[in-house]
Order: C-alpha cells, then sequence, then structure tokens
C-alpha cells in the first residue's frame, strides 16, 4: 500500500534543527513497530515544545471495518488517565480541599475504607492517606490485576469470561475481601519506600475527588482539566462528549480479537483522546498552566520512588524497575548497562497497559505520544521508547544542513497503511 507523506520543511535552529532528515527514520519505526505480533494499528506523535518540529505518523486500520488509522482518531489512553486524575488531586490540594498527608478517612464513606488494608492480624486502613494514594506506597491490592486465591484477576475474567460492569463498591469488596495486601503503608520520612502500582489506589483518588468536588467524575475533569486546557476530543467514553466533532474512536484489541467491552469501559470510565489533545495536555502540565502554584508541578517531582523486582504475574502485568513514580508521574530511563552506547536520556509522564504512551524528554526538549490499542501490549512503550529517543537524539545531534527526507513509495501489498505528517 502506498505511503502516504506529508511531509514539510522544519525551521532551522532550536533542539530538534536537523530533526527533519529523522522523517524517515521515525517512518520505518512505525513500520517496525507494525511489524510487532498482533499490533493492528499504531499511533506515533513528536512534538518538540515551542512546535517547530512536529511529526505525527498512523498505521494500519482504526477499526475491523477497514477505517484507515489517523493521527486525529482518539484512543483509549488506559493508565495515562492516572496522570489526569493526580492533576485533578493537586488542583483541589491547591485550593485546600485534599490535604496530601491526611487520612483518607476524612474524605470517603466508612463503606469504602473500613478494613481495606489487614496484612498478619494488622488493620494499616487509617494509616492510609492520599499521598501514598498517589505515589503507589499504600502498598494496597490491585483491584483489577491481582489474583485471589485459586481465581483469576478481574482482568482476567473480562477478557476470558466476557463483558461486565462494576461500581467502586464492587471493587473495594474485591481488595478487602479476597485479595491480600503487599506491605503497610510506607512511612513519608522513609529513605527507601515500598513501591508497588495498583490501580486500586486510583479508583480510590476518582472517588475522593467525587465526594470532595461533589460532582461525577466526568464533570470533575471536564471542568478542571478539559475545558480550561481547551483539550477539545478528550472525553470519558460513555460519560461525556468531546467539545467539538470528534471521529469514532479507534478500536480496542487483545490478542486477535476486538475487545467490544462497553460495561466494562463504562465502569473504568475511561478517558478516550487524540494525540494532539494528549500532547496538549502534557505541555500545559509542564508549563504549570493546569495549576494555579507554579510549585504544583514540582511538588509531584519531589520524590521518585523506583518499583521493585516483584515476579508475581499481577507485578510483571504492571510497570515496575527500572521505572520510577512521583505523585501521579512516572521517570522512566534505561539502566546503562543496557545501553552503554547510546544512553537513554529520561523521559517522564506516563504509559498505559494498552501500548499507550505519554512522556517529555528535557534533554532533547520533546514530547512524546502513541498507541498500538492491544490489551496484551504494555510493556510496548518500553521498548519502543527508548528506540525512538535514539533516533530522535542523533537528529538533534546532526552538523550538516537541514534537509527533508521523502518517503518513497512503498509497493509491497504486505506494508501497513500508513499516514505521516512533519511540519
Amino acid at each position: 500500500m502506498p505511503l502516504d507523506d506529508q511531509t514539510k520543511p522544519v525551521r532551522a535552529g532550536g533542539p530538534t534543527a536537523g530533526a527533519g532528515g529523522a522523517a524517515e527514520r521515525l517512518q520505518d519505526l512505525l513500520r517496525h513497530l507494525m511489524s510487532k505480533k498482533q499490533v493492528k494499528h499504531a499511533i506515533v506523535a513528536v512534538e518538540s515544545d515551542d512546535r517547530d518540529f512536529r511529526w505525527f505518523g498512523a498505521a494500519g486500520d482504526a477499526n475491523p471495518d477497514g477505517t484507515p488509522m489517523r493521527a486525529d482518531i482518539p484512543f483509549h489512553i488506559a493508565s495515562i488517565d492516572k496522570l489526569y486524575t493526580a492533576s485533578i488531586v493537586m488542583k483541589l490540594h491547591e485550593r485546600g480541599h485534599v490535604g496530601l498527608d491526611e487520612p483518607i478517612s476524612n474524605y470517603l464513606p466508612q463503606t469504602l475504607f473500613s478494613g481495606l488494608h489487614r496484612l498478619d492480624g494488622v488493620d494499616y486502613t487509617d494509616m492510609i492517606t492520599v499521598r501514598h494514594l498517589l505515589g503507589h506506597t499504600s502498598g494496597l491490592a490491585d483491584c483489577f490485576e491481582d489474583r485471589p486465591k485459586g481465581g483469576r484477576s478481574l482482568m482476567e475474567r473480562l477478557f476470558y469470561e466476557g463483558d461486565m460492569a462494576w461500581t467502586i463498591d464492587d471493587l473495594v469488596r474485591i481488595v478487602r475481601d479476597e485479595l491480600t495486601p503487599h506491605f503497610p503503608p510506607q512511612p513519608v520520612d522513609a529513605k527507601r519506600q515500598k513501591t508497588r502500582y495498583s490501580d486500586t489506589n486510583y479508583q480510590l483518588l476518582t472517588a475522593i475527588i467525587e465526594a470532595v468536588t461533589a460532582q461525577p467524575l466526568h464533570q470533575a475533569f471536564e471542568e478542571l482539566l478539559f475545558r480550561p486546557l481547551d483539550l477539545q476530543h478528550t472525553y470519558l467514553l460513555g460519560h461525556s462528549q468531546p467539545l467539538e466533532p470528534t471521529p469514532e474512536p479507534a478500536t480496542l484489541w487483545f490478542d486477535d480479537q476486538p475487545l467490544n467491552l462497553p460495561l466494562a469501559l463504562h465502569s473504568f470510565l475511561s478517558v478516550y483522546s487524540t494525540a494532539e489533545d494528549s500532547l496538549a495536555f502534557l505541555r500545559a502540565l509542564l508549563r504549570g498552566e493546569a495549576f494555579d502554584e507554579p510549585a504544583t508541578l514540582a511538588l509531584m517531582q519531589q520524590r521518585w520512588n523506583r518499583f521493585g523486582f516483584a515476579l508475581d504475574p499481577a507485578a510483571l502485568r504492571s510497570p515496575g524497575w527500572p521505572i520510577e513514580y512521583g505523585l501521579g508521574m512516572m521517570r522512566f530511563r534505561l539502566p546503562r548497562v543496557f545501553t552503554p552506547l547510546h544512553p537513554m536520556p529520561a523521559v517522564i509522564g506516563h504509559t498505559g497497559s494498552t501500548g499507550s504512551w505519554l512522556f517529555y524528554c528535557p534533554e532533547l526538549d520533546l514530547l512524546l505520544c502513541g498507541t498500538v490499542d492491544q490489551a496484551s501490549a504494555g510493556a510496548v512503550p518500553y521498548r519502543f521508547v527508548p528506540k525512538l529517543l535514539r533516533v530522535l537524539d542523533s537528529a538533534t545531534r546532526r552538523t550538516d544542513p537541514l534537509s527533508v527526507a521523502h518517503a518513497e513509495s512503498v509497493e509491497n501489498d504486505q506494508e501497513p497503511r500508513m499516514h505521516t505528517y512533519c511540519a
């Protein structure tokens, strides 16, 4: 299938000088990503913070009906929404409505928190604070990924048994009655804090947002983030509508099967967004435009705790070592031993279990976004983003005159359908 190439000259100067020469290599990376088993479509977007350089690529079919994937088609951002949730909690903290070191019992009804964290005969529930939830240092079991004894996790039931709905009360019951916490809530002043990724933490945070704002979550998101930041194509599926007309979202996949899970996606309070909107959100967050006080972003990055080496099935499906976590934000960099010749610059942001990512690279001053919309591809960002950074790092360090690569037509019918734009 032909490659629709719409490359345009890049203005010289700044951190992305010479990046136009990377266009063909970025297209090659997108092709390589599409060659991976079970990847049905992909979006890759790169943008400099000053927007002097932009490269958006899309490949494959957005839906089983053969609709071509485009970079303006919204997708399920998965756990990238933790970055959004944390931003709202931090904004409520700025306004004096939420205390980071206050116990969650100050904000939630007793039915949601009572007996939630019992370990070795000790009930630690009253020790859990908002900060513990934001930083994944509560030790709470993961309501979606942890398995009850002799049974399947909720996510496994969803994939193998079919669509289902749930409420926050259902999730709390699973955590309280069927699962075991991993460790006690970590002391704030501890030199090293145990950190374990758990969706339970953020389910409780969404409940706190609803309790404090006296609004359903989608209204709080719209009022505190989407409208102030002019995110016109971002919404909670089944709960709200985008501010402007938006294409139908891309299909989620689980291996070779499209995921038709309307009840689950409604229960997940799933955020859908476009690459453009996602980058706009991250840029606003990094510039402090998402907050009332500039110091709030620094608070989210004040302390980074590295995930451990847990090898149980739930941990292997969730972010782990060498990823670090602040308050609602990841920091990722491969250790030098894995990249001795091409050290990877650090990126901050978040990923999602469907192979989605939203990162900023301070060293290169670049924002990165993408997805493969594949529920079995949670590790893809950690393999793909280092390759993406290597191409971009090489482009920024070039000294030859700025050039734009024009890709040749692809005549092999097995090549993925692709659309790229560089400006």
